[in-house]
């Protein structure tokens, strides 16, 4: 009977040991297939688009997606200190912005996109 017990006991010390293993195993395959799909960048971003005059007199004459646009346009508004004092998100516009931004003295920077599409074809 001792004989028997044991078994038994060593084949139920097993198997929870397997399914442990199993889900483990389980988990490391879900977090591959997850990386596998990261997701791409959007073509259109990468889109090389060629400035107006006015915006080339801002960041450069060579074409850049529209992404290097706006952080070339960044640079330049922090460069020289644009950005308003008391209401970050405000940029004070100097001679050059001034006709990016329209005539406006002053835009959010939530219209900088906006603005942009207007002056990259």
């Amino acid at each position: 009977m001792a004989k028997k017990a044991k078994k038994a006991a060593k084949k139920a010390a097993k198997k929870p040991v397997k399914k442990v293993a199993k889900k483990a195993a389980k988990k490391v395959v879900k977090k591959a297939a997850k990386k596998k799909s990261a997701r791409k960048p959007n073509a259109a971003f990468m889109v090389a688009l060629a400035p107006s005059p006015a915006l080339a007199a801002v960041i450069g004459n060579k074409a850049v997606p529209r992404t290097e646009i706006i952080k070339k346009l960044w640079a330049y508004i922090k460069k020289n200190g644009l950005q308003d004092s008391k209401n970050r998100r405000m940029i004070n516009a100097d001679e050059k912005l001034k006709v990016v931004f329209g005539g406006k003295n002053q835009v959010s920077m939530f219209d900088l996109a906006k603005l942009i599409g207007k002056h990259a074809k």
